[in-house]
């Protein structure tokens, strides 16, 4: 599949693409949200350090679901 181009892509294949690519976008959204929003003392790890990862990381939603299931502090 490298190295073809968007129109050579069959429709399944572009579906799938642009589904994964917004669940990535939502996860990412929702972990930044909760990053900003919450208290530093509930958030395992510098929270500073937290947003970029969670942005620059091209990460198929693993880095925004690894954020909500370990570095997360429950109330």
């Amino acid at each position: 599949m490298a190295g073809r181009k968007w129109s050579e892509l069959s429709t399944r294949s572009r579906r799938l693409i642009i589904a994964a690519a917004a669940t990535e976008g939502v996860l990412k959204t929702a972990a930044v949200v909760d990053i900003v929003r919450r208290p530093a003392d509930q958030i395992r790890g510098p929270k500073w350090a937290w947003v970029p990862v969670v942005i620059a990381v091209n990460s198929f939603g693993l880095v925004p679901l690894a954020y909500f299931a370990w570095r997360r502090r429950r109330g």
